[in-house]
């Protein structure tokens, strides 16, 4: 008997993804983007957003649909992200998936967006063990995550107290001068850079933070501290060395996150460390965290680039988890959560 049928709707914040899953199998992905409606702006403009989600939203469910050679009426259940992300974005998705719900009386599942990003990750590598970890990296979020069950048990370690990673990366990318987002630009500039030439601070590692905050993640001092350099070169009169201070400032997120990621690891006793996110593309952390997670024993997976930002697909894989664990649906009464807790797997 072939597996349920899931279509995932993602529209957490600037994409429009729309997937279709079968068990572990990625039938179609497709995923339309505003990134260059908001580039002129230097961020996120969430009712630009929300307007470009209600114009891509069927034309991207056709192309899946039409992509899979599958029928709407083909589909068993549909997950849709509930939270967390920007409030007029979700309320677009999840609107959207309870007309189809309603119209083809089917299960509906509002899921959680960060745990999706860890779910995706099933569709490449297979199923996820029990008693692993997981961290998550985006233009939002950085979270560590103990995962018990992707589909019913899922602790969260940790989180950012300020920036998250690739905030922090959009933010020192404008102090640079280079187009939004910075992250990839960034990332170039730091291989042609010396790493080792700027040491910029390592947020909440030591000291007093040690404890309190092991698993906690900070980067606004780590920005503050790049703008401050900056402008001391800048009154000097001193041209900025730009790939060193790419490099640097790369170098200590990296440390951070990798540092805190395999901690985790051994301190939960786990040997499985899977990491998720738009900013897992950055090639430092990737280089860095393999190395560690090797000298550690611990096997490190993370999804080709294209399953780590905001997809479909994502939401599709941990809706098929949802249905393989006999988890009951949401419900058409499911309201959206921008601030959704990382212990609610399905809202």
């Amino acid at each position: 008997m072939a597996e349920p049928l899931i279509l995932g709707i993602e529209t957490s914040c600037d994409e429009t993804g729309i997937a279709l899953v079968r068990g572990y199998d990625l039938l179609a992905d497709v995923t339309a983007s505003s990134m260059d409606e908001h580039a002129r702006y230097g961020g996120i403009i969430p009712e630009i957003a929300s307007r470009a989600h209600l114009e891509s939203f069927v034309p991207t469910l056709d192309a899946t649909l039409e992509k899979a050679d599958v029928d709407l009426s083909e589909v068993d259940a549909i997950a849709v992200t509930a939270g967390p992300g920007l409030v007029g974005s979700l309320t677009v998705g999840v609107s959207a998936a309870k007309a189809l719900a309603l119209a083809l009386n089917k299960p509906l599942y509002g899921v959680n967006h960060i745990i999706g990003h860890i779910a995706v990750d099933e569709l490449v590598n297979g199923p996820i063990l029990e008693n692993s970890v997981g961290l998550v990296v985006s233009g939002g979020h950085s979270s560590l995550l103990k995962i018990g069950n992707i589909a019913t048990e899922v602790e969260e370690l940790g989180a950012t107290l300020d920036d998250a990673a690739g905030e922090a990366f959009d933010k020192v990318g404008r102090l640079l001068g280079l187009p939004y987002p910075g992250g990839p630009h960034i990332d170039r500039l730091s291989k042609e850079g010396d790493r080792t030439a700027i040491r910029f601070p390592r947020g909440l590692v030591g000291g007093r933070h040690k404890e309190k905050h092991q698993y906690d993640f900070s980067f606004s001092g780590l920005k503050t501290a790049v703008a401050r350099y900056i402008e001391g070169l800048e009154e000097a009169g001193t041209e900025l060395p730009v790939t060193d201070i790419a490099a640097g400032f790369s170098e200590s997120v990296a440390d951070v996150l990798s540092s805190k990621a395999i901690a985790a690891c051994e301190t939960k006793g786990t040997d499985t460390l899977i990491i998720g996110g738009g900013f897992s593309a950055n090639s430092r952390l990737r280089e860095l965290i393999t190395e560690r997670a090797q000298k550690a024993g611990v096997t490190v997976r993370i999804p080709p680039i294209r399953y780590c930002t905001d997809n479909g697909a994502m939401i599709a894989a941990l809706g098929s988890a949802l249905v393989r664990a006999g988890v009951s649906p949401s419900g058409l009464g499911i309201t959206v959560d921008t601030g959704m807790p990382m212990d609610v797997i399905r809202a």
